[in-house]
């Protein structure tokens, strides 16, 4: 068994050393390239106070760089025996360097190492997530615009209730993934501060500059003070978990839909067939399994902000081995989401649309407010007319032309999807993703 960085002259029972190392090494494969970018960051600033050499830091990047390149296409392994990514990457700099990979570790603690690889591997999945919603939003606004003239009914308590359109049902998701995206956003702006040079959680007697490891890895700004840096562990994961759930949520609802109006009884929309699954029984079957396990998939990862609270939230502050354990929810979730957003976008964009619901007299009644405020409007008291709308009804007297004029913001006739592009765009704007871009691109020398 290797030695472990913390292991002095007694090796930990083998049975303990599975328990506590866990599943950190499988979990820390998706922190590698990550960890190498904190460590390159960490020894230019080592370096810029005495630490090391010019000479030593030269040659440390260098490998940094074909470590990080590894890791990059996939390649990076954590050895058997060796017990998480920090280690390794510091085993392999020792292999190729000798003592010089030794130094690296100066003026941090394995503490700080993964928070600020959880932060950087955060926020770019962060920024992924964005890219994917947007895909997926201006998917939904195209399709809005390109039916906003075909209606369909709307419902309350699931049952007929008033008309609204499929322009208004597509831009209505588009509109809930910008709220989305606004929590994504705050989520980032949490995640993106540096809490390098914290150390234990108590800060170094070196006299570290953690402005410059700050400016060389892209963070807005640090987490101040190291105590709370060390607290920020869990809470940032909460957090940006919080935001996730916001965009599973508006995916399951959309994906509920999709599998109600798709079924024979609405036939409001059909899946396109090479998106449906059949039955070992039933040869007339088309399932719509891709929107039925994105609604599961999407209800799990709504539960994701609640797993982490109760791991996290009757701690004092400190460290404590109890986070390790938030990773192995966290780091795949991003995942998760990003396969449900690509099935969405991918079925939305070929969804069939029924543009002849309203041929069949079943929705006539949904037309009973629109005859209502016609009255109202002609002069009669609405209560009046309400009541004879009503009456009619009861006697089998009412007909509609089944066509609305609504024109207010938002409404059938003027859905004011320009303003929800705008805000989609003002916020993506406000995330500043290439502020991050930039540094790590200058800090691998791209």
């Amino acid at each position: 068994m290797a030695q472990k960085l913390w292991e002095k002259s007694v090796q930990v029972n083998a049975e303990i050393d599975r328990f506590t190392v866990g599943r950190d090494r499988e979990m820390d494969l998706y922190l590698a390239k990550h960890d190498v970018l904190g460590s390159m960051a960490h020894i230019t600033m080592l370096e810029s106070i005495g630490l090391l050499s010019s000479d030593e830091l030269n040659v440390l990047l260098e490998e940094l760089k074909n470590i990080y390149a590894s890791a990059e296409k996939g390649e990076f392994v954590i050895e058997d025996g060796i017990e998480d990514v920090h280690s390794q990457v510091e085993l392999m700099l020792t292999r190729r360097l000798g003592d010089i990979g030794k130094k690296i570790h100066s003026g941090r603690s394995r503490n700080d190492q993964v928070l600020v690889d959880l932060k950087l591997y955060t926020r770019e999945q962060i920024r992924l997530l964005a890219e994917s919603v947007e895909e997926l939003f201006h998917v939904l606004i195209e399709q809005s615009e390109k039916y906003k003239h075909v209606l369909m009914p709307g419902y309350t308590h699931l049952q007929v209730a008033m008309p609204s359109s499929f322009g208004l049902w597509f831009g209505a998701y588009a509109e809930s993934l910008v709220d989305d995206m606004l929590f994504l956003q705050s989520a980032y702006r949490m995640c993106n501060r540096n809490p390098l040079g914290s150390a234990a959680g108590y800060g170094s007697s070196f006299p570290l500059d953690r402005a410059m490891t700050t400016r060389l890895l892209g963070f807005d700004s640090m987490n101040y003070n190291v105590v709370y840096a060390q607290m920020g562990r869990g809470k940032m994961e909460r957090n940006v978990a919080f935001a996730m759930a916001s965009i599973a949520g508006t995916l399951a609802k959309m994906a509920f839909d999709a599998c109600m109006f798709s079924s024979q009884n609405f036939d409001f929309v059909k899946l396109p067939d090479e998106c449906t699954t059949g039955s070992s029984i039933m040869p007339h079957k088309k399932n719509p399994d891709v929107f039925e396990l994105t609604r599961a998939k999407c209800n799990k990862l709504q539960a994701l902000p609640q797993q982490i609270m109760l791991i996290m939230n009757n701690l004092p502050s400190g460290y404590f081995r109890d986070l390790q354990i938030i990773k192995e929810s966290f780091l795949p979730a991003f995942g998760e989401l990003q396969d449900c957003l690509h099935m969405a976008t991918y079925i939305m964009d070929k969804l069939y649309i029924n543009e002849h619901i309203l041929d069949d007299d079943k929705y006539l009644y949904m037309f009973s407010v629109e005859e209502v405020n016609r009255l109202a409007a002609s002069g009669m008291p609405f209560r009046d007319a309400y009541k004879k709308v009503g009456l009619d009804i009861e006697a089998g007297r009412f007909t509609h032309n089944k066509e609305v004029h609504h024109t207010h913001a938002g409404s059938i006739g003027n859905l004011c999807n320009d303003h929800i592009v705008e805000l989609m765009r003002e916020v993506m704007k406000g995330f500043h993703f290439e502020r991050a871009a930039a540094a790590e691109k200058e800090l691998l020398g791209r």
